[in-house]
């Protein structure tokens, strides 16, 4: 019920700050299957764009604890999400533990593995374990999105700078985690980073340095 409610809310606001969200498939993936989701993470626009992304399937969102602490949404947010407490490894740990629980109950889960806003006019920022490792331990299957016009719609510098237009949504080809151990994590971290990266160049995504984007032709 409560992820009902969010979905309505992004609906609701897309429409009435006239931004277009559009859905690109590169590979279509199986939605009656639970999938450890990653995207790149550079606004607050992220947030509503997860709920217009994930729509057939039950979801938990690994979140940053301190968005729990804004009025009325804050609330919303904490009970429909997972909280990362960045500064406080017990923590962290209970919240990879959650995330494990509710893959194990046949829930997706969805985390941006750069942990924070992408400032870096680079495609990505490098990427943290976490996603990576709790996919390979349960067997879980990763499914990489992008999200290529959330900072063009609102910049990480200003909750004020808001812009009417496009907003996409990219689904990569997934990757398989079956027959993988903790060994691996290094290289699907690797691979998974490379993916995407190279896709975000491909789809010239506004953030990142010219002499980046002149290093692939345009999809």
């Amino acid at each position: 019920m409560l992820y009902k409610i969010c979905h309505f809310w992004a609906d609701a606001f897309f429409f009435f700050v006239f931004i277009q969200h559009k859905k690109i498939f590169e590979e279509e993936y199986d939605n009656s299957k639970q999938y450890v989701f990653v995207s790149n993470h550079i606004s607050y626009m992220d947030i509503p764009m997860m709920m217009k992304a994930i729509r057939h399937t039950n979801v938990r969102i690994l979140g940053k604890a301190e968005m729990a602490k804004v009025p009325v949404f804050g609330f919303i947010y904490k009970q429909g999400g997972i909280m990362v407490y960045r500064d406080n490894a017990d923590k962290r740990k209970e919240s990879i533990k959650e995330l494990i629980y509710f893959i194990n109950k046949k829930i997706s889960i969805f985390i941006c593995p750069e942990g924070t806003f992408n400032t870096t006019h680079l495609p990505l920022k490098s990427f943290y374990d976490g996603a990576f490792r709790i996919a390979i331990e349960t067997q879980t299957p990763i499914q990489p999105i992008l999200f290529l016009d959330t900072y063009d719609r609102l910049h990480y510098h200003s909750i004020f700078s808001l812009t009417p237009g496009k907003s996409r949504s990219v689904y990569l080809p997934g990757t398989s985690t079956e027959g993988l151990t903790l060994n691996d994590v290094t290289c699907l971290k690797e691979k998974i980073f490379k993916q995407m990266e190279a896709a975000l160049i491909r789809y010239k995504a506004s953030w990142i340095q010219e002499e980046l984007k002149k290093t692939n032709q345009p999809h």
